[in-house]
């Protein structure tokens, strides 16, 4: 990673999209997984997802399209419970199992700058950053969670301590995940580090970084805010099973 400061974009480098067209992060996860994310997806017609141990997202190229949601149920199997994105409902049949509010906000005014004391996270990191993240709670990560893109952490005395890294990548954004500091390490601004070194990454390849939060991590949200994050709409996290027996119920 170059060791040069990256400031946010003018607004004239991001132009946003005509009022009778959806933005691309409205449909984030679709976008990613016909996009950069391509070589990862599992597809059926105009329903996608992540590999189970990569990402437990799914996506439908149309949430109101009848036809995608059908192609999602023969993706993933009857009475299967699934994440799916930018979905507001669903139809007759689905079931709602959890369902959570949350945020989307992209960068406007981040001073993105490498962080010396980072270091890359790999495979071979992925049991210490799976113990982090369940004692932390940022959202979900999965063993193969580090070939969605970089990770960066920070140790101390070899212990990882603060983690943070890029989750789905629609074309020309980047999504920053995985936020997290050990409790013992919190207030010494590791998390902030991390973020503007994640998101200089970013901004070398051209692409502009985001995020999601949940709409009750107010904590977080006003930390993201307060460093040169927008919010630029609210969300919906979704958890449905899909029509047909529910597995366990098989013979």
């Amino acid at each position: 990673m170059s060791t040069s400061v990256h400031r946010a974009p003018s607004s004239s480098s991001s132009p946003s999209p005509s009022p009778t067209q959806p933005h691309i992060l409205d449909n984030a996860a679709w976008a990613a997984l016909t996009g950069p994310h391509a070589h990862l997806a599992e597809r059926v017609g105009r329903a996608a997802r992540y590999p189970t141990d990569v990402s437990p997202f799914t996506a439908l190229e149309d949430p109101a399209d009848p036809r995608a949601w059908d192609d999602l149920a023969a993706l993933v199997g009857p009475g299967t419970v699934t994440a799916v994105t930018a979905a507001p409902s669903v139809p007759a049949g689905w079931e709602i199992e959890e369902s959570g509010a949350g945020v989307q906000l992209v960068d406007t005014a981040l001073f993105a700058e490498p962080a010396p004391e980072a270091v890359r996270l790999g495979p071979a990191d992925v049991p210490e950053i799976l113990d982090l993240i369940t004692l932390t709670q940022p959202g979900p990560f999965l063993p193969r969670t580090v070939e969605l893109g970089t990770y960066l952490g920070i140790r101390d005395r070899g212990r990882l301590i603060a983690l943070a890294g890029e989750r789905l990548r629609p074309p020309g954004w980047t999504e920053i995940s995985a936020v997290c500091t050990h409790p013992d390490h919190r207030g010494r601004g590791l998390a902030t580090r991390l973020v503007r070194a994640v998101a200089a990454g970013i901004r070398e390849r051209g692409d502009t970084p985001f995020l999601h939060a949940a709409a009750s991590n107010t904590r977080a949200i006003r930390l993201y805010e307060s460093i040169g994050f927008t919010l630029r709409r609210r969300t919906q996290f979704t958890l449905v099973r899909t029509p047909g027996g529910r597995p366990e119920e098989k013979a």
